[in-house]
């Protein structure tokens, strides 16, 4: 931004620097602002605002800039993001003038959302989907095939920042590209803002990575404890894993038998409850294991609500 001494060295010669701060001074005087700051601290004088000619002109500065916002990358002022206030204090007989960095509603917002975010941890799921912005009224209005399921999904938010974290979790049904995951974003999201965390992971690549870390305990445990701990935990697309007998039982059944009674978990699935039992029952190695799959199906039929999200496949579109 420019600053004083740069505007006073670009005024027409002919005239020396205390004129042309006369003239600096003359313009200042008639600002909107420094009217409205008159007008709250009377005892701002003349002779004050001169004192602090390069504070009050910044201030006016950075405040036109405000006022026409290209947006926070674009910024204009010196310390991107905030505006120069001013206060006034009288000390004895003496007029003070004193300044401060204000961080804008802009920079707070983003602050705030970046904080939000930091709350949700993403395992294999495209950013995009935890980035873009929500509306309930917006998500209807996309589909309204889905309103029961996002109703569902509304009360179940407002629920938990009533009542704090629930017993049961959510488990989101449907065919493909209804919005299952996007909806579970949009729970993230909403619930972050109330201070929970949270984490969304991808089953299928999630399951395969697990495999791969069979032999790492370290990285192992740190991933499982992540998974246990967070607030709010939701498995995307279950049943389209490959799953094995060691990830079944070792990984996602000591998972669940953790949370338990303890912090809700979600799925979102192409299979409803049913089929997912039959999906756990079944592994490449083992071939068929109901009890298996049924130990584990113990441990999630009980703890969730089923929602059915209907409505057109919004891939590609």
């Amino acid at each position: 931004m420019e600053s004083l001494g740069d505007l006073l060295k670009a005024m027409p010669g002919g005239r020396n620097v205390r004129e042309q701060a006369d003239r600096l001074m003359a313009e200042l005087l008639e600002d909107p602002l420094v009217g409205r700051l008159r007008g709250k601290y009377p005892e701002l004088d003349d002779e004050t605002i001169r004192l602090n000619l390069n504070r009050v002109y910044q201030c006016a500065k950075e405040y036109r800039n405000c006022s026409n916002c290209p947006g926070l990358d674009q910024c204009p002022n010196d310390f991107e993001g905030h505006y120069t206030e001013l206060t006034v204090e009288t000390v004895g007989e003496l007029v003070q003038l004193n300044d401060r960095k204000v961080p804008c509603k802009k920079l707070t917002a983003r602050q705030s959302e970046t904080r939000i975010r930091s709350r949700i941890r993403s395992f294999y799921i495209d950013e995009r989907a935890l980035s873009q912005g929500y509306s309930a009224d917006e998500i209807v209005k996309k589909d309204l095939e889905r309103v029961k399921a996002v109703g569902q999904i509304v009360n179940y938010i407002d629920r938990t920042k009533e009542q704090g974290l629930q017993a049961e979790g959510l488990y989101l049904t449907g065919a493909f590209g209804t919005g299952k995951t996007f909806l579970m974003c949009y729970m993230l999201h909403e619930l972050a803002k109330a201070g929970h965390t949270g984490a969304i992971v991808y089953m299928p690549e999630f399951v395969e990575d697990m495999k791969a870390l069979m032999f790492e305990q370290g990285k192992l445990k740190e991933t499982m404890d992540i998974l246990k701990d967070t607030d709010l935990l939701v498995f995307d697309d279950i049943g389209a894993e490959n799953l094995n007998p060691w990830v079944r039982d070792h990984v996602l059944g000591s998972i669940l038998n953790y949370r338990m009674n303890r912090k809700p978990t979600f799925y979102t699935s192409n299979y409803g409850l049913d089929e997912i039992e039959q999906h756990f029952s079944f592994t490449n190695k083992d071939g068929d294991d109901l009890h298996k799959g049924q130990r584990l199906m113990d441990r999630i039929r009980p703890y969730v609500q089923p929602v059915h999200v209907t409505g057109q496949n919004k891939r590609g579109r």
